[in-house]
C-alpha cells in the first residue's frame, strides 16, 4: 500500500493514519474526553503542564488555553507522525507548544519539572504500566496533580463490542485483537492500586459515561478502520465481504441507530491524584 491516498474497491485508505485519527478520532471522540480530563484538576496561571502519549495533542492543545503566558505545555510522545500533525495542528496557538519525542517509561525530563501531568487513553498500551506512572511520579513537583484516563473492558463499549466480533469473523483474530486492545480488563482497584504504589496520594477513580457518534455505520467502520493498523487489512478484503461484515454490525447495533446516525454509549475511568 502507498503512502498515498488511493481507492481499493471503492474503500479509502488514508495517506497518514495520523492525519486520519486527528480528523475522524479527535471531533467525536477524544475532544469531548479531553475536555473532561483537563477539567479534572484545576490548571493554574503559570502552571508546567505534560501530556504523555500525546497523539495528536488534544489534551495539549485544551491545557494550553488554560497556563496563561507565564506558564508552559508539552506534549510528549514515542510516534513521530503523531507529533508532526500535532505541531501543524497546534501551529497558531499561543503560548506555543512544546513536542517532544520520548518513551512514556522513560522521559527525558528533568525530576519535578512539571505541576501538572495528564495522559488519555495511554496507559493501556504502555508495555511497563508501571514504570510509566513512576515516570509521572518523578517530573511532577511537590504537590503536583496527575490525570489520565483508561477505558472500562470493552463490554462496557457497545460499538466496539460488535465491531471486535465482526473483525474476527471476517478477517481474524488478530484484527479483534487491536480493535479489543484499546480496552484493558483493569478495574478501579487496580488503578487505584497502581498509583497508590508509586507513591500517589488522594487518588480518586472514578467512572464516567458519555458517548461517540458518527453519521453512518459504514463511516463507523471506515473511520475506525482509516485511523489504526488495520486499513490496508480490510482495504484487501473484497467488497463482497466488506459490505458483509458491515451491515452485520449495521444489524447488531440497530438499537443504537437514529435519524442522525450511530451513537453509542462509552465509559472510561478518570484517575486524579496528588504527589
Amino acid at each position: 500500500m502507498s503512502d498515498q491516498m488511493r481507492q481499493s474497491s471503492g474503500w479509502q485508505v488514508e495517506q497518514s493514519a495520523s492525519k486520519a485519527y486527528e480528523q475522524y478520532l479527535v471531533p467525536p471522540l477524544f475532544a469531548p474526553w479531553a475536555d473532561r480530563l483537563v477539567e479534572t484538576v484545576e490548571i493554574r496561571e503559570g502552571d508546567r503542564v505534560l501530556d504523555i502519549a500525546c497523539g495528536t495533542g488534544i489534551v495539549t492543545r485544551r491545557a494550553a488555553s488554560r497556563v496563561g503566558t507565564e506558564g508552559s505545555t508539552v506534549g510528549v510522545d514515542i510516534n513521530e507522525g503523531m507529533l508532526a500533525v500535532a505541531e501543524e495542528t497546534a501551529a497558531e496557538i499561543l503560548p506555543s507548544i512544546e513536542w517532544e519525542q520520548g518513551d512514556a517509561t522513560d522521559l527525558q525530563f528533568a525530576d519535578e519539572r512539571f505541576d501538572v501531568v495528564y495522559c488519555q487513553q495511554a496507559l493501556q498500551f504502555f508495555e511497563d504500566s508501571a514504570a510509566a506512572v513512576e515516570e509521572m511520579r518523578r517530573v511532577l513537583r511537590q504537590h503536583g496533580r496527575v490525570a489520565l484516563s483508561v477505558w472500562r473492558p470493552i463490554d462496557y463499549q457497545p460499538a466496539y463490542v460488535v465491531l471486535a466480533d465482526a473483525l474476527e469473523r471476517y478477517i481474524g483474530d488478530e484484527a479483534g485483537g487491536v480493535m479489543r486492545s484499546p480496552f484493558p480488563e483493569w478495574d478501579g482497584e487496580y488503578l487505584q492500586a497502581l498509583l497508590t504504589d508509586t507513591g500517589f496520594s488522594e487518588v480518586l477513580v472514578t467512572i464516567h459515561i458519555g458517548s461517540v457518534r458518527y453519521p453512518s455505520v459504514t463511516e463507523f467502520v471506515r473511520r475506525e478502520m482509516a485511523s489504526s493498523p488495520l486499513a490496508e487489512p480490510i482495504a484487501a478484503i473484497e467488497q463482497a465481504v466488506r459490505d458483509e461484515l458491515i451491515h452485520e454490525v449495521e444489524d447488531a447495533l440497530h438499537a443504537y441507530i437514529d435519524d442522525e446516525g450511530i451513537v453509542s454509549p462509552m465509559e472510561s475511568y478518570v484517575v486524579t491524584a496528588d504527589t
